[in-house]
């Protein structure tokens, strides 16, 4: 496997578990032992279901499953800590750019937006600011882009599929019933 230069990465992935057959990345440890506490206490919650009473009881296959999480990560732990880190990255650059950190807020931003907004204003806002700071193009481009976009999976979803979503402060469902009125001649 090719070896990928830290000062060059290009941020690619590839079929090696963190990109180096014999080096763990920044922050690879510390994921794997959130890996192990997280599993435990799946394990924890699992017995907590009727406890080890009997392997026919309710709790024995989430139990089995979780105990299998919890010793593949143990094992990942072990092998991981074995391995030396790689000289030349760090998390902030090499693992998690500001970027990604940025669009974590976005996406949470989104989330609790969501249902006082509603999906329309939401998601023009989401797409209207994610595609300015990653295309750095023009105005004109940004929102002919998110809101062409966000017509088309409006279009799809909404009319189409008749997928409902929140409505929030735009009167969908009134657009939609002006529109069915106004192609079905007022009837």
């Amino acid at each position: 496997m090719t070896i990928p230069e830290p000062e060059h990465h290009d941020g690619t992935s590839d079929a090696t578990p963190g990109g180096y057959d014999h080096n763990r990345r920044p922050g690879e440890l510390g994921f794997a032992f959130f890996m192990l506490v997280a599993s435990l206490g799946l394990l924890w919650n699992a017995y907590g279901i009727s406890g080890f009473e009997a392997l026919s009881s309710p709790g024995a296959i989430p139990m089995a499953t979780t105990l299998v999480m919890s010793v593949s990560a143990l094992i990942v732990v072990a092998r991981t800590a074995r391995q030396p880190l790689v000289a030349g990255e760090t998390i902030a650059k090499d693992i998690l750019p500001v970027v990604v950190i940025i669009f974590v807020c976005f996406l949470l931003a989104y989330a609790f937006l969501l249902k006082p907004l509603g999906f329309l204003p939401t998601s023009a806002l989401f797409l209207i600011v994610a595609i300015k700071m990653l295309s750095k193009r023009s105005w004109s481009f940004t929102l002919t882009v998110a809101l062409g976009s966000l017509l088309v999976i409006w279009l799809i979803f909404r009319i189409v599929f008749t997928v409902l979503m929140p409505a929030g402060i735009v009167p969908e469902a009134e657009f939609i019933q002006f529109f069915r009125n106004m192609f079905n001649g007022g009837n």
